[in-house]
C-alpha cells in the first residue's frame, strides 16, 4: 500500500480543510475515529430516525466536501458517513493495490458496520462509493443505494472528459477545477465554489485514483435502488442499464436535470427519492 499524499504537508492542507468544512458545518454532529480493514476510518455522524443511513463517498470526495447531500440525508435518516481510506479526507492515506481493492473494500466495510448500532442500515454509495456498496451483502443490509454507480462498468473517458482531466491534473488551478467539474454537471448546472476549491486542493496534494475496478457479482439478493444522472457523461445510464439489468437484475431511474455528480446537483431530490 502506498500514501496518497506526496509529502506530510500535502496530508495536513486536505485534512485541514475538511476540519474546517466539517467545523462550520451548520448540522449538529458527532466524529469519530475507529479502525476498519486495519485502516484508520473516519466518521461523521449526524441525524436521527428509525432508518439507519450509511454512506460511502466516490472517488476524491468525503463527509466534508458532500456537505450539502449530508444535510439533506441528515434531515431524513440517522446518518453516518465514512471517508475512505486511501482517498483524500480524515481517513487513512494508504490506498490499497488494484488487484486487492475489492476484498480489502468488503472486510472494510464490513468493520464500519460493526461499529454502527441497530440491526438494518441502508448502504448508500455514490460513484467509488457504489462500487465498495456492492462488495458487502450481508442480511444486515435492509437496502443499497448505487448513485451513479462505478464497478458495474468502465467510466466513458473520451477527448471531452480526458482533455479536462489532464488540465486538472498538470495546471491544478481554480479554472481546470472548475471545467473538470463542469464535465460531471447536466448542461446549465454550474459546480459550487467551495468544491471548486476541494478540487484544486486535491489536484495540488493528492495522487489521484482512475475509476474503480469491477465489482464481483453480488451472491445475495438484495432491494436495491439504482440511480444515474441522465446527463452523466462518465457512466451514460443507456450503457448502464443493460449491465444493472443483466448483473443485478433490475432497473436504472435515469434522475432529470442531473450529470455523474447528481447528489451535489439535486441532494435535496435524491434524498427524497430515497426516504420515499
Amino acid at each position: 500500500m502506498w500514501s496518497i499524499y506526496r509529502s506530510v504537508r500535502d496530508r495536513e492542507a486536505i485534512e485541514g480543510w475538511c476540519l474546517d468544512r466539517l467545523d462550520a458545518w451548520p448540522v449538529e454532529h458527532e466524529r469519530r475515529k475507529i479502525t476498519a480493514g486495519g485502516h484508520s476510518t473516519h466518521l461523521v455522524l449526524a441525524g436521527s430516525g428509525d432508518r439507519t443511513a450509511v454512506f460511502v463517498p466516490g472517488t476524491n470526495f468525503n463527509a466534508a466536501s458532500c456537505s450539502p447531500f449530508a444535510t439533506a440525508l441528515s434531515e431524513r435518516f440517522r446518518l453516518v458517513m465514512a471517508d475512505v481510506p486511501g482517498q483524500p479526507g480524515l481517513s487513512g492515506e494508504n490506498r490499497p493495490p488494484a488487484a486487492q481493492r475489492a476484498s480489502w473494500y468488503r472486510r472494510w466495510l464490513g468493520d464500519v458496520l460493526d461499529h454502527i448500532d441497530g440491526e438494518q442500515v441502508v448502504l448508500i454509495g455514490h460513484s467509488l462509493g457504489a462500487a465498495v456498496v456492492l462488495t458487502w451483502d450481508s442480511p444486515r443490509v435492509s437496502q443499497q443505494v448505487l448513485l451513479s454507480p462505478g464497478g458495474l462498468v468502465r467510466a466513458r473517458l473520451g477527448p471531452g472528459i480526458l482533455v479536462p482531466a489532464v488540465a486538472w491534473m498538470l495546471r491544478r488551478s481554480p479554472r481546470t477545477s472548475e471545467r473538470l467539474l463542469a464535465t460531471m454537471h447536466a448542461p446549465g448546472n454550474s459546480p459550487r465554489a467551495e468544491l471548486v476549491d476541494w478540487m484544486t486542493l486535491v489536484a495540488r496534494h493528492v495522487r489521484t485514483s482512475l475509476d474503480p475496478n469491477a465489482a464481483p457479482p453480488p451472491t445475495r439478493t438484495v432491494d436495491r435502488v439504482i440511480v444515474a444522472g441522465e446527463h452523466d457523461r462518465y457512466y451514460p445510464p443507456r450503457a448502464l442499464a443493460d449491465r444493472v439489468r443483466d448483473v443485478l437484475g433490475q432497473e436504472l431511474t435515469a434522475f432529470p436535470r442531473s450529470g455523474h455528480l447528481l447528489i451535489d446537483e439535486r441532494p435535496e431530490a435524491i434524498a427524497d427519492l430515497l426516504a420515499g
